[in-house]
């Protein structure tokens, strides 16, 4: 029969006061804060009480990209949630007794864009207060540098789509666009209209291009547009084995017409500001005078210009003021 030692004997009796240290509800409390699995010890407290419910009111839940029936695919948006925990923290560091600041978490929208599978787009998210310049580009050189300027000014980011055939005389040029920092788009390469061609052709059409774009600017795009907005769903899914997805625009400038006016495209746009919102224009005489207006029409209605590709993800992007008009 085996002795016990007077050590063993004695840590024979305190296991279970240990133990019970351990499980107690304060120990036990402050172990699953650790963890990370319980609701803090302050739980109770008054601060803590009212952050908790003017968190619920400030929640943005996420918005799934989707499939619109006039829109077509429409991406998701995140949604943001009040961190309580964070913001508490912070209140209580600060010495406050009401929350002056407020931390916030992303919460990321379960359905993107990627999950519609091949379907055009034609604007961002609806929540968003972002929009677009789309600028395609098949002929002419002479008002892109006055056109660079002005965005460069305004600090604004665009997204040039290139026809393969105007990238392969003028490398140069759109080498500028890349340098200046904005997006290159897929175009075509000889500006047919896409959905009378066999699909052969329409992979041939937008392969050609985007291998000029790889080996002359050393990018990859993310877009097709097609030229003049023709499309059909053979095209869509052409551009999709690209891995291109095919995007239009919600507002056109019109400024290819010789009859259009700069105040009547700044009224066009005018009328079409809202958040989300993608717009087509060209380098012409008349767009090169109406883009500080249409910068300024977008600027004062809170909206935010950017990429086609930070227009259409799904990130979240701070409101804007409104800028009045001078």
């Amino acid at each position: 029969m085996r002795r016990w030692t007077a050590k063993g004997a004695f840590l024979l009796i305190c296991l279970p006061v240990v133990w019970g240290l351990v499980s107690s509800e304060p120990v036990a409390s402050y172990v699953s804060q650790i963890k990370g699995k319980a609701e803090p010890v302050w739980g109770s407290d008054d601060l803590y009480a009212r952050i908790r419910q003017e968190a619920q009111k400030r929640e943005e839940p996420p918005i799934d990209a989707r499939v619109d029936r006039v829109w077509k695919a429409i991406p998701g948006y995140d949604g943001l949630q009040v961190d309580v925990a964070a913001t508490y923290r912070l209140a209580k560091h600060k010495g406050w007794t009401e929350p002056k600041q407020w931390i916030y978490r992303v919460v990321p929208a379960r359905v993107t864009l990627d999950d519609l599978g091949p379907h055009p787009i034609y604007r961002g998210n609806e929540r968003k207060p972002m929009a677009a310049l789309m600028i395609n580009v098949a002929w002419g050189t002479e008002y892109l540098p006055t056109m660079l300027n002005i965005l460069r000014k305004e600090r604004v980011k665009a997204t040039f789509f290139l026809d393969g055939s105007w990238l392969k005389g003028h490398p140069s040029d759109a080498k500028r666009l890349v340098e200046a920092g904005h997006e290159i788009g897929n175009h075509a390469y000889s500006h047919p209209m896409m959905s009378r061609l066999s699909r052969e052709r329409m992979r041939s059409e937008m392969k050609k291009t985007e291998q000029l774009i790889r080996q002359t600017l050393g990018i990859q795009s993310r877009w097709f547009a097609p030229p003049a907005g023709d499309y059909n769903q053979a095209v869509v899914e052409e551009a999709a084995r690209l891995h291109l997805k095919t995007v239009l625009w919600t507002v056109d400038t019109l400024d290819w017409r010789p009859t259009s006016t700069p105040e009547w495209m700044t009224a066009r746009v005018k009328a079409g500001a809202a958040n989300g919102v993608l717009v087509l224009m060209h380098p012409t005489d008349r767009t090169v005078t109406a883009l500080p207006q249409i910068i300024s029409v977008m600027k004062q209605n809170g909206i935010k210009l950017g990429t086609v590709s930070e227009v259409l993800s799904s990130s979240r992007v701070e409101s804007v003021e409104p800028v009045p008009p001078f």
